[in-house]
């Protein structure tokens, strides 16, 4: 009985950490950095990293669209779109949050 226990358990997590290999997506990039409000191209917010990275978000939420917001978030390239800005890398925010 403790053989069949023990060979579940191995099992169990054996299948964990399969699914969370499986999940892990490693075209996703972490950052922190400020959101800047662009003047050109009729004004628009912009991420500028830590690291001096000029990123063009596609689907920046209103609630973090204030200049000077410090936030972490994290982001896949956007490689099939463009944008007009001319401004960064266009990039598809996949979590953000507001760094107090």
């Amino acid at each position: 009985m403790r053989k069949l226990s023990a060979k579940i358990i191995l099992l169990s997590l054996l299948f964990l950490l399969l699914t969370q290999c499986a999940i892990t997506d490693p075209e996703i990039i972490y950052a922190t950095g400020t959101v800047k409000y662009i003047t050109i191209e009729g004004g628009f917010y912009g991420i500028v990293t830590d690291n001096n990275e000029s990123l063009d978000p596609v689907n920046l939420a209103e609630d973090f669209q204030k200049d000077g917001m410090r936030v972490s978030f994290s982001y896949k390239i956007n490689k099939e779109g463009a944008s007009f800005h001319m401004w960064g890398k266009v990039i598809e925010i996949v979590n953000i949050s507001q760094i107090k």
